[in-house]
């Protein structure tokens, strides 16, 4: 082959970008490879030396090194665009594994399979201490996850032993956990992948809803549980109850997949539940959620109960179920739960602790009195008995109860400022709080005498002397439309509900005209500071509810996007 001209091997195609001036007088050309040595552009005033840049000329009968072609271009391109999205996708998952590295719980961590508070055998008064013997034994057997720490042995068998202080915890005893490090267990939720059941006490259905459930849940998907329906009280139809579930649910903006009415105890509604959750978990692990004491552990004790007919993996799960307690705050860390032979773990979650319900003001050792153990009866004001113990019923007859003043417990009293004669209140809440009425002017003599005596709790003159009083007055204007259906409830936060009637059934007469009357009723409500009041459309409950309850008319949308309720 000819051998190529100068001007052909100097072409811009076969030089590289930086060699734009040359001297020919320095090119000779051999048989072997010649090197070129040019200045760069870039910089006239250093030279660049020999060995800093040097180009091979091709054989006499080769052919330069050909430019990349579009192509080729595009490929190179191409590959270097996945690599870095591949780049991109480690480095955002390193990011993301560490971030939840410190909020997960750590599996290296044995802990009580009672309370989920991590063994230790240092300090025999704190949570999760375990018998250093008994310790070593089961660790060499690597039995440690069959362990029952010494607090949850004394709360199995009745003691109130509480472990939690700071917002929303509790006076009186020791405090080991607080609630915020509680909360903070369960803020890796919102960065997993999980499905949420979030349970609520029917009987503190306001106090116990846990308004800002997201910001620990963020998108997961949540089905609503209704605790203790049990208690309500008899001949109550639940399919107004789950209506009245629903309506309240959609007006605070939660939206959830469905809602279940269910008793822990008489396993109504469990059935339910466990179906629908084999139905969205989709290998996903499940978290039981709420707020302190609104029976998460005797729920998932139940859910148990309930698969174990069919699934192996909850029938061995029993075995090492969560302790039961009414300490609120029994559960103090996350417990896993192998309760699914198809893949996903069940976790029982600490209570979060709210600062608002009356359990966070009273001593530990009035507890149990807040909780309900047996069917709710009503306690309407004012009745017979009343009237006759006190003297009043020529008062009563003519003016009801306005000028009196309820104290339920020594937690809250009611002054009735302006009422119909014929108007009453309904207590539905702890039989353990006893009910006193006297005249306004009365009042405040009488809760100071009878402080820790009558009106419990406080229990006892000791307790009755550290005790801040009921701080929070909120004065309710409360207007109706029917006088035949309850105007309202005013519900206690973690006590119960007052249900507001503008004319008493058991007063009402067949030829009901108010006529000009005004349509308003006009109560004070004292309480303990922080405790909070809420008033809300009344719950419909005994046979009385069924008749006056109301369904409202849907449009087909709202049908569409209403989620349905079961029991």
């Amino acid at each position: 082959m000819a051998p190529k001209t100068l001007s052909t091997l100097l072409s811009p195609i076969c030089l590289p970008h930086q060699l734009t001036h040359f001297n020919p007088s320095v090119l000779k050309i051999y048989t072997k490879p010649t090197r070129i040595f040019c200045k760069s552009t870039k910089s006239q005033k250093t030279p660049l030396s020999e060995t800093q840049l040097s180009v091979s000329m091709p054989e006499a009968d080769g052919a330069g090194a050909a430019a990349p072609t579009p192509g080729e271009q595009f490929l190179e391109g191409q590959k270097a665009f996945e690599a870095a999205k591949l780049v991109m996708k480690a480095a955002k998952k390193k990011r993301r594994r560490e971030k939840q590295k410190a909020l997960k719980v750590n599996s290296a961590v044995v802990c009580c399979y009672g309370c989920g508070a991590p063994l230790q055998t240092s300090d025999q008064e704190a949570p999760g201490y375990v018998d250093p013997d008994t310790y070593e034994l089961k660790k060499r057997h690597h039995q440690l996850r069959t362990l029952l720490c010494g607090r949850c042995r004394l709360l199995s068998h009745g003691h109130m032993i509480t472990a939690v202080g700071g917002n929303g915890g509790y006076p009186g005893g020791k405090q080991f956990v607080s609630a915020e490090g509680l909360r903070e267990k369960l803020s890796h939720l919102r960065h997993e992948r999980v499905l949420i059941v979030k349970l609520v006490d029917i009987v503190d259905f306001n106090g116990s809803f846990l308004a800002r459930v997201r910001d620990l849940a963020g998108a997961n998907p949540i089905i609503l549980v209704v605790t203790k329906v049990d208690l309500l009280p008899k001949e109550t139809d639940l399919n107004c109850v789950g209506d009245w579930v629903v309506e309240a649910t959609t007006k605070k903006k939660l939206n959830v997949l469905s809602v279940h009415l269910t008793s822990s105890k008489s396993l109504v509604g469990i059935t339910g539940v466990v179906s629908e959750i084999q139905k969205e978990k989709k290998g996903r692990d499940v978290y039981i959620l709420g707020s302190v004491n609104v029976g998460k552990s005797a729920f998932i004790n139940a859910l148990l109960k309930m698969m174990a007919q069919w699934d192996p993996a909850a029938a061995a799960a029993r075995k090492y179920k969560p302790i039961q307690s009414a300490v609120p705050g029994t559960t103090l860390g996350p417990i896993q739960i192998d309760a699914f032979l198809g893949g996903g773990k069940l976790f029982d979650t600490p209570g979060v602790h709210l600062h608002h319900r009356q359990a966070a003001v009273v001593h530990s050792e009035d507890l149990p009195i807040l909780a309900p153990r047996s069917r709710l009866r009503g306690q309407s004001f004012p009745n017979a008995k009343t009237a006759s113990e006190n003297g009043v019923a020529d008062k009563f007859e003519s003016n009801g109860l306005n000028g009196f003043s309820i104290f339920w417990g020594g937690l809250v009293r009611i002054d009735v400022l302006k009422v119909l004669p014929d108007t009453s209140l309904t207590f539905y809440g702890p039989k353990a709080l006893q009910i006193h009425m006297v005249p306004t002017d009365k009042a405040d003599e009488f809760y100071e005498k009878e402080l820790g005596v009558l009106l419990t709790p406080p229990t006892g003159k000791e307790k009755a002397k550290d005790w801040k009083g009921l701080e929070i007055l909120r004065e309710l204007q409360i207007k109706f439309e029917d006088a035949e259906r309850p105007a309202s409830d005013v519900a206690i936060s973690g006590l119960g509900w007052i249900a507001v009637e503008p004319v008493s059934r058991s007063r009402r007469k067949p030829d009901l005209n108010l006529g000009e009357t005004v349509k308003e009723l006009h109560l004070a409500v004292y309480v303990p500071k922080p405790v909070e009041i809420f008033v809300r459309p009344p719950l419909p409950v005994g046979k009385a509810g069924a008749e006056w309850y109301q369904y409202r008319e849907l449009t087909e949308k709202e049908e569409e996007l209403r989620p349905k309720w079961h029991y």
